[in-house]
């Protein structure tokens, strides 16, 4: 299987299966001589684990880090940094009954068609239980974006209907993490913790949408024409799990758009060039203008259902499945932290690639 590593000179690749013995991954081209704290690290790490409300999965796992080389009293080395979390409460057992079968929206068939095998307990390589390596890997790249006084902040905007109806810049950021779902807008948190409850009774489930900005980010970054700044955004977020739209800036309201209006006009403030309005999303021409790089991303409903469905097994004989297990009704509350991940990774990627662009 190739297509396990990200990134060009800060790289991630991971490894690892939902219910094997661990998840882990090796972090290279970080730079030598930066302070890493591994409970800071554990800390990214705990915003994604499972059990933490009553609205995400009851999975009971500690997400323990475990940091197997290249940090040396308290820094880094330079050389690659291996890391695991142990697998302690899989449960594979819970999976039996699917071995043969095909779950609808997953990618149960499609593994099996590209490797003529596939493991069968929780999705295997395919389970979100993959990206947390990603948010290990986001927090080394935080340590490299702290130094330049970068900031990548993600929220829940949006689970299914009910939804955040202010701009980003009208919301305390800061009641983020005092919110089970992640949502800053307590109205609309009331509404979507009413949902997801009458959405669980039904045992069904939900999408919604995550915002992310990424605030005082250096103006030069991205790498045209290929490794636009937008581009490697969108690679790094249509690799997530259930990610089935990504628009930056505008977006697709750009499309009803004149130019007169969309245009974003410069001026200088205090020294500082910078844009009246921001309908690019901090990215002109593949390369970061300094104004705030913002993005919004649309996931899926979680596909594992409380509810009959029918399917296909691997011999093409109907079949009627219904979950079992500890599954979200939305992914929205958990994926805030690997969305910041990888929008970490890829700046703090593009930091290292930018000191080579000029004398």
């Amino acid at each position: 299987m190739s297509g396990n590593t990200f990134g060009k000179i800060l790289k991630l690749t991971t490894f690892g299966e939902s219910h094997g013995f661990a998840t882990g991954g090796v972090i290279e081209g970080f730079p030598a001589g930066l302070v890493v704290s591994r409970d800071d690290v554990q800390i990214e790490l705990n915003k994604r684990r499972p059990g933490q409300s009553k609205y995400v999965s009851q999975r009971n796992e500690t997400d323990e880090l475990e940091i197997l080389s290249g940090v040396f009293e308290g820094k880094s080395l330079g050389t690659p940094i291996g890391f695991l979390v142990r697998n302690n409460d899989s449960r594979p057992e819970d999976y039996d009954h699917l071995k043969n079968v095909y779950r609808p929206s997953h990618a149960d068939y499609t593994y099996d068609k590209k490797y003529g095998l596939r493991d069968h307990r929780g999705g295997g390589r395919s389970s979100a239980r993959e990206t947390l390596a990603r948010v290990v890997g986001g927090a080394f790249a935080n340590i490299i974006l702290r130094e330049q006084g970068t900031e990548v902040i993600a929220y829940v905007e949006q689970i299914g209907n009910e939804k955040i109806n202010v701009d980003y810049k009208s919301l305390e950021l800061s009641l983020i993490e005092t919110s089970p779902l992640r949502c800053p807008d307590k109205d609309a948190e009331r509404r979507m913790m009413e949902l997801i409850e009458r959405t669980s009774k039904e045992g069904d489930s939900l999408g919604g949408k995550v915002f992310c900005v990424i605030r005082n980010c250096m103006p030069g970054l991205g790498e045209p024409v290929f490794d636009r700044l937008e581009a490697e955004l969108a690679k790094a977020m249509l690799s997530i799990n259930a990610v089935k739209g990504f628009e930056i800036g505008s977006g697709f309201s750009a499309a009803e758009m004149k130019g007169s209006g969309h245009n974003d006009i410069f001026e200088e403030v205090g020294g500082r060039i910078i844009t009246k309005t921001n309908f690019s999303g901090g990215v002109q021409g593949g390369i970061s203008n300094g104004m705030d790089i913002y993005f919004t991303l649309a996931f899926k409903p979680v596909a594992t259902i409380f509810r009959d469905q029918e399917s296909v097994d691997i011999d093409g004989n109907t079949r009627v499945l219904k979950a079992k297990g500890r599954h979200d009704v939305t992914v929205l509350p958990r994926a805030v932290p690997i969305v910041e991940a990888m929008a970490s990774l890829v700046i703090a990627d593009m930091i290292l690639r930018n000191r080579s662009a000029k004398a």
